[in-house]
C-alpha cells in the first residue's frame, strides 16, 4: 500500500517535536547528562502519592464527569481565587483536561474557524503551531526580543493583529526563554485588545514559578476574562508530569463547546490523577514553594557558570529554564546541540525548535539536581573552548 499517499495530509505536513528528538537519541547513548525536557526531579509529594493509593485501595476508579469531579473543580476554582483573585464557577466555567495540553488543543478547536490566524509569541513551546494547523487555523509568528526581556509589547502586537486574527496566544512565565509579564504589560496589551473581538489563549501552566515577581494573568484586567481561555494544571508546579491533569477556565459559553469535544475525545480524566489533585490543591504549597526556593537556587548557578564561560544568558525569572545564545560559538543552534551531544554527551534542545527568533539560542532546563548541572556545565564548558570562533 502507497501509504504516503493515503494517509491524512494534515498529518504528514506536521514535524515531529524537536525536543524529543534530542531526547531519544540521548537516551539511545551511554553516560548523556540530558537537560533537554522540561521533568521535575523532584518526587511527587507522598500526600498526593497517598491519596491515590487510597483511591486505588477503594477501588474509586470508574468514569466520572466529562468535566471533571465536581470537588476538583471547587478546588481549582478556591486555587485560582486566592492566588490571582480570578473568580470561576466550578460547575460551568471550569474543564478538567489531560494536561495543559489538552486544554490548549481544546481551545483551538472550539474557538477557530478555518483561515482564522492565531498569533503565536516567541519564542514559545513546541506544540502550539501545529495544534493551530490542527484545527485548520493558521499560526503566525509574533517574535519577541531579549533587550525587551522576552515580553510582548503593544507595538509588536498591533503590528501583526489583521482582519483574520482570532485569538492571541500568550504563554508567560515562558518556556523556553524564562520571561514573565508584568501587569503593566498586559495593561498595555489589553488596551489594544479592547474594541476588538480578538480572543486571548494564556498558557499560565509555569504560574507558580517566579523568582522575585508574583505572577500576573491577563484575564484579571478589566475586560479580558469574557476573552481569555487560562490554561494551567498540576504538571509542573506539583511535579505531577506523568500524571497527565490540567484545566482550562473560560467563560461558561466556551467550556460549553470545548466539553463536548472532550467528550467524544477523551470522555473524562483519570479518576486517580483527580483524586489525588484535589490533595495537591488543599495541602501542598510548603512543598511546592520547597521546589520552588531549589530551582532558583540551580538557576542563579547556572547563570553563575555561563557568565564564567562567556554565554550571555537572559536571566531567566520564571518557569525552568535558561536561553543562553551560542552566537559567539560560530554554529547554528542545531549543530551545536548535535555536536554537544556528540562530542560532550550533554543534551539540550536548539532555540530554533521554539521559533525563528531562537536561532542563535539553546534551551537548557535546570530541572535536574545539582550535581547533574555541574557536571554538563564543565562539560559545556570543555566543549566551548574548543569550539569558541576567533
Amino acid at each position: 500500500m502507497n501509504y504516503e499517499q493515503l494517509m491524512s495530509q494534515r498529518a504528514q505536513a506536521i514535524a515531529p517535536s524537536p525536543i524529543r528528538r534530542f531526547f531519544d537519541l540521548a537516551e539511545s547513548m551511554e553516560g548523556v547528562i540530558s537537560l533537554g525536557v522540561g521533568e521535575p526531579d523532584f518526587r511527587t509529594p507522598w500526600t498526593i502519592r497517598s491519596a491515590a493509593i487510597a483511591t486505588l485501595e477503594r477501588q474509586a476508579i470508574f468514569y466520572g464527569a466529562n468535566s471533571g469531579l465536581l470537588e476538583l473543580r471547587k478546588e481549582i476554582s478556591h486555587f485560582m481565587e486566592r492566588k490571582y483573585k480570578l473568580s470561576y464557577c466550578p460547575e460551568n466555567e471550569l474543564l478538567v483536561t489531560i494536561g495543559g495540553s489538552e486544554a490548549v488543543d481544546l481551545t483551538f478547536r472550539t474557538l477557530l474557524n478555518p483561515g482564522d490566524e492565531v498569533l503565536i509569541t516567541e519564542p514559545c513551546f513546541v506544540c502550539y503551531a501545529p495544534l493551530v494547523s490542527m484545527a485548520d487555523g493558521v499560526p503566525v509568528s509574533l517574535p519577541t526580543k531579549e533587550e525587551n526581556e522576552f515580553r510582548l509589547t503593544a507595538e509588536e502586537l498591533k503590528a501583526k493583529i489583521t482582519p483574520k486574527t482570532k485569538l492571541l496566544m500568550l504563554s508567560y512565565p515562558n518556556n523556553p526563554t524564562g520571561g514573565i509579564m508584568r501587569r503593566e504589560d498586559y495593561e498595555a496589551i489589553a488596551e489594544v485588545l479592547r474594541g476588538t473581538d480578538i480572543f486571548v489563549l494564556s498558557d499560565e501552566i509555569y504560574s507558580e514559578m517566579t523568582y522575585g515577581a508574583k505572577h500576573v494573568s491577563i484575564a484579571e484586567l478589566d475586560g479580558m476574562r469574557e476573552r481569555t481561555v487560562v490554561v494551567n494544571g498540576f504538571s509542573k508546579t506539583f511535579a505531577m508530569t506523568g500524571w497527565r491533569l490540567g484545566w482550562m477556565a473560560a467563560p461558561k459559553e466556551i467550556i460549553a463547546q470545548a466539553r463536548k469535544i472532550h467528550q467524544y475525545g477523551i470522555m473524562c480524566a483519570p479518576m486517580v490523577s483527580q483524586r489525588a489533585a484535589i490533595e495537591a490543591l488543599k495541602h501542598c504549597d510548603a512543598d511546592c514553594a520547597h521546589m520552588i526556593e531549589e530551582y532558583d537556587h540551580r538557576r542563579r548557578f547556572l547563570l553563575e557558570r555561563f557568565a564564567q564561560m562567556g554565554l550571555s544568558c537572559f536571566p531567566a525569572q520564571g518557569a525552568f529554564y535558561l536561553f543562553p545564545s551560542i552566537e559567539s560559538s560560530g554554529m547554528s543552534s542545531e549543530d551545536f546541540c548535535e555536536k554537544l551531544l556528540q562530542e560532550e554527551k550533554v543534551a539540550v534542545v536548539p532555540g530554533s525548535a521554539f521559533g525563528e527568533c531562537g536561532k542563535n539560542n539553546i534551551r537548557i532546563s535546570y530541572a535536574y539536581s545539582l550535581k547533574h548541572l555541574a557536571e554538563a556545565a564543565d562539560r559545556m564548558e570543555r566543549f566551548l573552548e574548543r569550539h569558541r570562533k576567533g
